[in-house]
């Protein structure tokens, strides 16, 4: 082992200046890496207190997000009373009468003009009434029937089953 020692010495001691040379690139690449973490890190230290005391508001980060998560909790109550009245509007809509069919028409050959029509009003179950007026020279009657599911109890005439079909095709 003293042969392997004194030969290992001997290579070191002749190549020295390249033993050198080679740990001073090594440290100065070293120096280099250093610079730069330490660069990053300032970085990164300035976006951290930027972060933590807020931009404008000098709030730091847990409060700003506990104000968010507030917030957020909030609009998510009112966007959930805002459904239930959407659903309680939506229901209302269905039963009222928003479906309607018009025809006008002569009831009698001696009038000239369409005076007399048939009016039928649905909701969107196809429920309501037919509201007809027959207009003659000498007098006018009104008459209301009632509509189940597209259909009434009474006879319709074709001026009413006319205005009912016009009206469920809405």
């Amino acid at each position: 082992m003293a042969v392997d020692s004194a030969v290992l010495m001997n290579l070191m001691m002749n190549n020295m200046f390249y033993i050198v040379g080679i740990l001073g690139v090594l440290v100065l690449v070293m120096y280099v890496i250093i610079i730069n973490l330490f660069l990053n890190l300032s970085y990164l230290k300035k976006r951290y207190k930027k972060m933590m005391t807020g931009v404008d508001s000098g709030l730091n980060l847990e409060r700003m997000l506990m104000g968010h998560i507030d917030e957020v909790r909030e609009a998510i109550n009112k966007t959930a009373a805002v459904e239930a009245e959407n659903k309680i509007t939506r229901q209302l809509a269905d039963k009222s009468l928003h479906k309607f069919g018009v025809v006008r028409f002569c009831a009698f050959e001696d009038m000239g003009s369409d005076l007399s029509y048939a009016v039928a009003m649905l909701d969107s179950a196809n429920n309501g009434l037919i509201l007809s007026s027959i207009f003659g020279r000498e007098e006018s009657r009104s008459y209301v029937k009632p509509i189940q599911n597209g259909t009434s109890t009474y006879t319709l005439t074709d001026e009413e089953k006319e205005a009912l079909r016009e009206a469920m095709a809405h």
